[in-house]
């Protein structure tokens, strides 16, 4: 991401279904990352990038290009295996590690394949016999978020990359006969104006949440908007200065709820509540079933409990199937949309 001040993520006014989601991404990745859909101006790009001011730190070892922690089972660099145990021979000297917040990287519309996932020097490799990579966007975003504007313009070859990548975990790159694998498990987030066209059904069941975001109605509130967006534009570092203890009391929260969440229970009754749901709307496979169950997993530990509720299913559901339902491409999702998805959730006979 670019080192350029940006608007805090605590100081945007409204679109709480938008920040929501994302809190809840970062809670849990394996929910899968979130669209937001929506026209024109309405903050979508603003609230991603302002994810800086609130995402955790994670121990990474220092210098390593592919985010690698320290005596990671799965994987270690060329850097970290000159330091770190080999062939079951621990070295005298453990990597330097660093502490550094999860890292938004964005992908550029136009970025070419090799800049997304990285390239080989193939001479090194001839005159050698040893791989030298060269790491692309996939490597700077493993453990962090991977975020697309106009995602849905984005080129087929690509999404197929990024669809390989979100199943597998990991980044093969193979050119002439050598090849090279590194991990790649990020959260993808991407945004988009429908009016521009759609996104290919593969990628868009790929991504775990759906927001569709407005823009807000309220007259106070967009007076709100301007008398913070000038603010900020006066003086972006004494405005963020303002939204620091708001920025750090998310960011609190947030790591309260990934610690909870993994103790955060749902009960049978939860779990039928939500295969119900899921077969009464007709969505396909089993993936909107997993992905509400996190959502509300995940919300519960936001709102500091264990136990999930019926309330925590109604709002999952919501941010979960709106994009799963069979419907026309011409559909969109609409407030129809969300009434459907509610009279569903709300079965009665099932216990709350």
């Amino acid at each position: 991401m670019s080192t350029r001040s940006l608007y805090p993520f605590a100081a945007i006014v409204g679109q709480e279904k938008v920040k929501l989601a994302l809190i809840l991404n970062i809670i849990d990745p394996t929910i899968g990352g979130v669209l937001i859909r929506g026209e024109k101006g309405t903050a979508k790009s603003t609230a991603v990038r302002g994810l800086a001011d609130i995402l955790p730190v994670i121990r990474v070892v220092e210098n390593c290009p592919f985010q690698a922690p320290a005596r990671d089972g799965h994987f270690l660099c060329a850097n970290c295996t000159e330091h770190v145990c080999v062939n079951g021979n621990p070295a005298a000297e453990a990597p330097a590690q660093i502490e550094r917040k999860i890292s938004v990287v964005e992908l550029p519309l136009g970025a070419t394949e090799d800049r997304l996932v990285g390239t080989l020097n193939l001479e090194h490799a001839l005159k050698t016999g040893q791989k030298r990579f060269e790491p692309g966007i996939l490597a700077q975003a493993h453990r962090g978020i991977l975020y697309v504007d106009e995602v849905n313009l984005l080129d087929d070859h690509l999404v197929d990359v990024l669809l390989d990548s979100a199943a597998m975990g990991v980044n093969t790159v193979e050119r002439e006969g050598v090849s090279f694998v590194h991990p790649a498990r990020f959260t993808l987030v991407g945004t988009m104006n429908p009016e521009e066209g759609e996104l290919r059904p593969q990628l868009l069941d790929r991504l775990g949440l759906c927001v569709n975001i407005e823009g807000i109605r309220d007259a106070d509130a967009r007076v709100q908007i301007m008398e913070r967006r000038l603010q900020f534009d006066n003086d972006p570092a004494r405005f963020a200065e303002d939204w620091v203890s708001e920025s750090t009391r998310i960011s609190e929260r947030i790591q309260t709820a990934q610690a909870r969440c993994a103790e955060t229970t749902a009960e049978r009754p939860i779990l039928e509540q939500i295969a119900a749901a899921c077969l009464k709307l007709g969505v396909d496979g089993h993936r909107a079933d997993i992905v509400t169950l996190k959502t509300a997993r995940a919300l519960a530990a936001y709102e500091g409990r264990t136990k999930v509720t019926f309330e925590d299913i109604l709002a999952a559901a919501e941010l979960a199937l709106p994009h799963r339902l069979r419907r026309t491409p011409f559909d969109g999702i609409t407030a129809d949309v969300t009434a459907e998805i509610r009279a569903a959730v709300s079965v009665d006979h099932l216990g709350r």
